[in-house]
């Protein structure tokens, strides 16, 4: 009898000896992981140079899994402790894909301490998402309408790589009983000591400036995943004690990949960037750019304003389609891109408070953003409102921007939206607008959020930041089965289609240390989340 044929279907990907993961022997774990997902990882293993395993071995060199619980329930932890293999997160092969290259791998260690999720490590970068293009962009650059919904600008929307089973969800849904009353404590302020001042040694201008300029033409561009790489990869350099002379200096470092060490070493070799260049020579790049830094047209508008033939900010003026924030982010461009520095935030803090007090005492009013984590100037003012009570809070916000109104504080509104007295969109109320300096006429953006007191410490992460520290924490929180952003830690419930949706009712925490316990995330300052 004939063997019978093997379709071509059937057939195992050819394997490239000399791939990205050669040498690897790996075993998977495939609880809670979506299947065509996993089919994906494999094809992808094995085209690359590695060996999948079936069963856990002493052979085996890499352990992959969602967390360290569903890890657990396949191999025993002794065996595990007594294996030499490296037992890691799937978001290491996800994200070394996306990169195209070896991420580190002790950024995505599960750790079996408490049987709990992946932790990742704070002082270094786990990578970027394969789906970065969901970072919400700065609220400064995107549409007015959008930010009327829009979580803050440091939350990152990332889309689930795999769905969590009903037995992570059931854990989950235990862990959200348990904690729901937590013991009452101080809630944290923003501090303005020298202390707590940022001061990294910053020898590097030559290089994190050119990288600044890149994030916002990429970010103009709508490409927010080539955007946030140059973000990562700032705080790592402008930290260095030394001044760099050669790429192999910080070939090691977190987010500083192949591609970003090329750029880096044609900038210490030439003193410039052909890249930018090459953008700052296109008219179209130069000119989406220049219309993407206008408060309120995002990537989609800047586009269409450009192919109907706009070429500068004065061409903006006569369109009839902008709306009233877009107008007024035009017309206030200049003022808007104008650094504030620290001390005249501070001082407009201590205002705010003491105008917030007049109206509700023991008011809680803290500037949060680049303010709170120590930079010596900021580009905007992020404030962060609450009560002690829980529920003095409701209805504050439109009392306090009269006033501010009154004393010319503020000036024109962008985006302004009540939901606490209808007890909707989680009770979080929102003004977006331009304030002056007392007594010059200088504009500069300013946020409100007024949080109800037991959402608090979610709000207070959220608007300080930074970008990566709110990523991180992100994604620890999906691992482990939750859904968080600036209104609180939702256990994760299987939607239509299996996607994840958060559930109705927040873990209830009254600080943002309790927040980060929880997760496993090790306690950082506001001044040390300038990751």
């Amino acid at each position: 009898m004939a063997p019978k044929s093997t379709s071509k279907k059937d057939k195992s990907p050819p394997s490239d000896p000399d791939g990205m993961f050669s040498g690897m022997v790996v075993f998977l774990i495939e609880t809670g992981v979506q299947s065509r997902r996993l089919q994906i990882w494999k094809q992808k293993l094995v085209q690359m140079g590695a060996k999948i395993e079936e069963r856990f071995s002493k052979n085996v060199t890499h352990v992959f899994a969602i967390d360290a619980n569903s890890l657990l329930q396949k191999v025993d932890r002794e065996r595990l402790t007594r294996s030499k293999a490296k037992l890691l997160a799937y978001q290491w092969l996800e994200d070394s894909l996306t990169k195209g290259e070896k991420e580190f791998e002790d950024l995505y260690v599960l750790s079996l301490q408490s049987g709990g999720g992946g932790s990742l490590s704070p002082k270094a970068d786990n990578g970027s998402h394969p789906n970065s293009s969901e970072i919400t962009p700065k609220k400064g650059r995107s549409s007015a309408e959008d930010a009327k919904n829009a979580s803050p600008r440091h939350m990152i929307d990332a889309k689930d790589l795999a769905v969590v089973d009903s037995r992570d969800t059931k854990s989950a849904s235990s862990l959200a009983t348990r904690s729901s009353s937590p013991e009452v404590a101080s809630p944290e302020v923003g501090t303005s000591d020298s202390s707590s001042l940022y001061k990294p040694p910053d020898l590097n201008r030559n290089i994190t400036q050119i990288f600044g300029k890149l994030i916002n033409i990429y970010r103009a561009l709508g490409d927010d995943r080539r955007s946030f790489s140059y973000y990562k990869a700032i705080p790592v350099i402008e930290k260095l004690p030394f001044k760099i002379e050669s790429a192999n200096q910080v070939k090691h470092l977190p987010a500083i990949g192949k591609s970003m060490q090329d750029h880096i070493q044609e900038i210490v070799t030439t003193g410039k960037l052909s890249k930018l260049e090459h953008f700052e020579k296109d008219e179209k790049v130069k000119t989406i750019s220049l219309f993407g830094e206008v408060w309120g047209i995002g990537p989609a508008t800047a586009l269409k304003l450009y192919e109907k033939g706009h070429r500068t900010l004065d061409d903006l003026r006569n369109e009839d389609s902008l709306t009233h924030s877009q107008r007024l982010g035009l017309k206030y461009f200049d003022d808007i891109q104008s650094r504030i520095p620290r001390h005249e935030v501070e001082e407009m803090e201590r205002l705010l408070q003491k105008i917030g007090e007049e109206i509700l005492p023991s008011v809680i009013v803290v500037c949060g953003g680049s303010y709170r984590r120590g930079k010596s100037s900021c580009g905007d003012m992020d404030i962060v409102i609450t009560h002690a009570d829980g529920k003095s809070h409701i209805g504050f916000l439109p009392k306090f921007v009269k006033r501010l109104k009154d004393m010319k504080f503020l000036r024109e509104d962008l985006v302004f939206s009540v939901h606490s007295t209808e007890g909707t969109d989680s009770g979080v109320d929102t003004y977006f607008g331009l304030c002056t300096y007392p007594g010059r006429e200088l504009r500069h953006r300013i946020d409100f959020k007024v949080y109800p007191r037991d959402i608090y410490a979610f709000g207070l992460i959220a608007w300080t930041g930074n970008d990566v520290l709110n990523r991180r924490l992100r994604l620890l929180a999906e691992s482990k089965g939750f859904h968080l952003d600036d209104t609180g830690l939702f256990p994760a419930t299987h939607g239509a289609g299996g996607k994840r949706t958060k559930g109705s009712a927040s873990l209830k925490f009254d600080t943002e240390k309790q927040v980060f316990d929880f997760l496993g995330f090790p306690w950082l300052e506001p001044n040390e989340r300038n990751l």
